[in-house]
């Protein structure tokens, strides 16, 4: 048996740069989901192949001895038989079975699709969290930088008796809060890393580089495009639509039992008390006309007629869950869409107040408290930016998501 940490390597080598291409086809290889729905419609192949097997004769062989004794005496008896059944005419029952089974195998790969597009959509929320998740721990480590560079400036001022001591430890403070800050951030990058890992299937893959697309490209769509193309594209909605349609065939096959059934038969056969020494052939045909089963076939339709509603149910109550989600969708693109210049403006005033702020301290007019408001103040903003250019990405795939593209 291979270690696992062999195969993610053979998958992912050490110190590879994937982009998100690379990684949603590793997912789609990998992920054990889609190798389930995968069987399951293998599994519906096989069901059709089953109602199929109607269509075609019944051959059996069979053979038998047996010795019997009585008064000092005792015979052998052999016997042999082949038979063949074959169904002539069952006013379509067969065909209505058949057509049932394609449907659901129908289904089974609209579910299938639906497997693929949400492990799809996993591995780009993963893959943004961690770009998302670096650049928070990249502007923390800004911040340790500018507060360590403030504590040395804030001893120089001490140590020529221009600032107090308190400026000092005011700084010291600072930095301490902005390790602790980078070692969270160091974490939740950590943290990304492990959910990428999971969603591409290989939780075990040994270190590698995404690369870094975060970045604010305009999305254009009409909200009743994306209405159209969901109704048209969602395969959660075309395997309903497939059920819907099955359940609609399944009235039909239990009607099916109120007629008659023709089946022909054939076979031939030895006996006797020396191994296949007589023999004879029987040929018929059979016509079998169901009178009373206890109301069976009438309860059978009445299931059947109440599935079908429910599958009509659950199609009108899935596009109206549809609706919304991608109108949820779509409202959050356009509140990220709104976020990002103001979140790009609002990097720059702050950077501008900390130039300030540290301008008015080193001229000895300033206090290390306005310093210090001012770093964080730029932290928040250049995080805010981050979470509006990762909502934005995240609102594009969850849009294409509910409008069933890849």
């Amino acid at each position: 048996m291979i270690p696992f940490t062999c195969a993610a390597e053979e998958v992912i080598k050490k110190g590879e740069l994937l982009n998100l291409e690379r990684c949603v086809d590793i997912a789609l290889k990998k992920q054990p989901g889609i190798s389930a729905a995968l069987n399951t419609v293998t599994a519906n192949q096989s069901r059709v192949g089953s109602a199929n097997a109607d269509y075609y004769p019944q051959i059996d062989i069979a053979s038998g001895y047996s010795r019997a004794s009585s008064s000092g005496s005792s015979n052998n008896q052999y016997t042999s038989s082949l038979s063949l059944k074959q169904n002539i005419y069952n006013f379509g029952k067969t065909s209505t079975q058949v057509d049932i089974e394609r449907l659901n195998l129908d289904s089974s790969r609209a579910d299938l699709e639906g497997v693929r597009e949400q492990v799809i959509f996993n591995v780009k929320q993963s893959y943004y969290g961690v770009l998302r998740a670096k650049r928070n721990r990249d502007v923390a480590e800004d911040a340790v930088k500018q507060f360590n560079l403030h504590l040395e400036q804030a001893k120089g001022f001490y140590e020529v008796g221009t600032k107090p001591k308190f400026d000092v430890t005011r700084a010291e403070v600072d930095l301490g809060n902005a390790r602790l800050d980078l070692i969270k951030a160091g974490n939740g990058l950590r943290i990304a890393n492990a959910s990428l890992n999971n969603v591409m299937g290989v939780p075990d893959a040994p270190e590698y580089s995404i690369e870094d697309n975060l970045e604010f490209r305009k999305y254009t769509i009409t909200f009743e495009e994306t209405i159209g193309r969901a109704y048209k594209n969602r395969p959660d909605l075309v395997s309903v639509v497939f059920k819907r349609q099955a359940a609609e065939n399944s009235i039909e096959l239990a009607k099916k039992d109120y007629y008659p059934a023709l089946t022909g038969s054939a076979s031939y056969s030895r006996s006797g008390e020396t191994f296949l020494r007589d023999g004879g052939w029987d040929i018929g045909m059979t016509l079998s006309f169901p009178i009373f089963s206890g109301f069976q076939t009438k309860y059978q339709v009445e299931e059947s007629t109440a599935n079908l509603n429910v599958f009509k149910a659950n199609e009108e109550s899935l596009k109206q869950n549809i609706f919304l989600e991608i109108q949820q969708a779509y409202l959050n693109l356009s509140e990220a869409e709104e976020r990002i210049p103001i979140a790009e403006l609002v990097v720059r005033q702050a950077e501008e107040n900390l130039d300030l702020a540290n301008g008015r301290y080193t001229a000895g007019v300033g206090s290390p408290i306005e310093v210090t408001d001012a770093q964080v103040a730029l932290n928040n903003a250049k995080l805010s930016y981050i979470e509006a250019i990762y909502d934005y990405r995240i609102a594009i795939a969850s849009l294409e998501k509910a409008m069933g593209e890849k």
